[in-house]
């Protein structure tokens, strides 16, 4: 099986949380691609969805789908996402496609959290991959500085604006122990957005595409 078909039993997966009649956060990325299209095949027993990118709203438009505004919706029974990394305590890594804003926004206002991924991206200890984190522009220097002291390796995400018009650095070299506090120490310094982990608000069921089928961690 390949990591794509991996990918698409997670996704399609992740039906099996879909309410009729509801309103259903929708996140980025390859893996919820394939959700999405999953999603499409029930369009006229939801109500829609509430997207955390462009390119999401655009797919889900595409296919029929009604996108409402986040501010219209009062809470989701359901979001569903992907990750570039979880650990077993459901933690997360996410921002690779520059959503982790919107993404954590939609993560805030949902009763359940459905990660969907492929088995390539379990992981003991976080931080192989490089650790998104927005900034206004203004402040990128600064935060990169205030990175560095914490112990990682900051990088100008260059040629990369996010859907609210700012910034990335990707934190290289860090291994994260505790998720957690050193989420709440970069999300605490002048200039950021936000960082791209997940940790106050993991995942609440891990659905995981492996070549034996798709696992479920909760």
């Amino acid at each position: 099986m390949t990591q794509d078909e991996m990918k698409k039993a997670a996704g399609w997966a992740a039906l099996e949380y879909v309410k009729p009649g509801s309103i259903v956060g929708v996140g980025t990325g390859s893996t919820v691609n394939h959700f999405i299209d999953a999603l499409a095949t029930m369009k006229k027993e939801i109500k829609g969805a509430v997207s955390s990118s462009v390119a999401s709203t655009e797919k889900l438009k595409e296919l029929g789908i009604p996108v409402f505004e986040c501010n219209d919706v009062f809470s989701l029974d359901v979001y569903v996402d992907g990750a570039d990394e979880i650990n077993g305590k459901n933690e997360m890594i996410k921002g690779g496609g520059a959503a982790l804003t919107r993404e954590k926004i939609v993560a805030a206002i949902s009763e359940k959290f459905i990660c969907i991924v492929d088995n390539t991206k379990q992981v003991e200890i976080l931080g192989q991959f490089p650790l998104p984190v927005e900034v206004i522009p203004m402040a990128r220097s600064y935060v990169a500085r205030e990175l560095v002291k914490l112990g990682g390796d900051p990088a100008y995400r260059e040629g990369v604006v996010t859907d609210n018009g700012n910034m990335i650095l990707d934190v290289h070299n860090m291994q994260i122990t505790n998720a957690k506090e050193l989420e709440d120490k970069i999300n605490s310094l002048a200039g950021v957005v936000t960082v791209g982990l997940f940790a106050h608000r993991g995942a609440d069921v891990l659905l995981v595409g492996s070549p034996d089928g798709v696992k479920k961690f909760d």
